[in-house]
């Protein structure tokens, strides 16, 4: 195989992938958990380990910036160190929770694995604190994480920068949605703003 059929079956991989898993009516649930805690003011918090948190950050950016929804996360180095030295890896995102999160906040966890032991902890202590939890996974459909969440997105793959890819790609769906809706309802109003005069 040369340089340019391994891009082109790599390419032809995804395409046919993204065609065969269609997960619109859980993203349709994820839009909608979003505009639900949007409209009681509360906010968005994503969390993941490794490329799941640089997921974590884009999108926390996007919907914050661009679609105008509260949203955070936890990917501070000193946050992170900090309470992964005194309460152990496995808990620091349980803690950070705990110091920031609030009731009714909606909380969505990116592990490619679902087995990441500080995420299905976070899952834990986020549904005993009264918060929303979505969760974007992939491999083994039974993963443990991918069974606590109001809305579970999974990506069949074994392949952690496949699954990553999908996940970035389905988040950011969700966001240019808002984004797109709230530019419709915009051009809306100046439509009857206009029609009125």
């Amino acid at each position: 195989m040369n340089d340019q059929q391994f891009f082109t079956e790599y390419l032809i991989q995804r395409r046919d992938a993204l065609a065969s898993m269609d997960v619109s009516s859980q993203l349709v649930e994820v839009k909608d958990l979003i505009c639900k805690v949007h409209a009681e003011g509360k906010k968005m918090i994503v969390a993941g380990n490794g490329g799941s948190a640089a997921i974590a950050s884009h999108c926390a950016v996007d919907f914050s910036k661009a679609a105008r929804i509260r949203c955070m996360t936890f990917n501070e180095p000193s946050l992170i160190t900090c309470l992964a030295n005194d309460f152990g890896y496995d808990r620091w995102l349980e803690k950070a929770i705990e110091m920031y999160a609030e009731e009714g906040d909606l909380l969505v966890l990116i592990s490619s694995s679902g087995r990441s032991r500080n995420m299905i902890r976070a899952a834990d202590f986020a549904i005993q604190q009264g918060l929303r939890v979505v969760t974007f996974t992939g491999f083994a459909s039974t993963n443990p994480l991918r069974a606590r969440g109001d809305v579970n997105v999974w990506v069949k793959s074994r392949s952690y920068n496949f699954i990553e890819l999908f996940h970035q790609l389905w988040l950011l769906a969700v966001c240019d949605f808002l984004v797109a809706q709230q530019v419709s309802e915009s051009l809306k109003e100046t439509a009857r703003l206009s029609v009125a005069v």
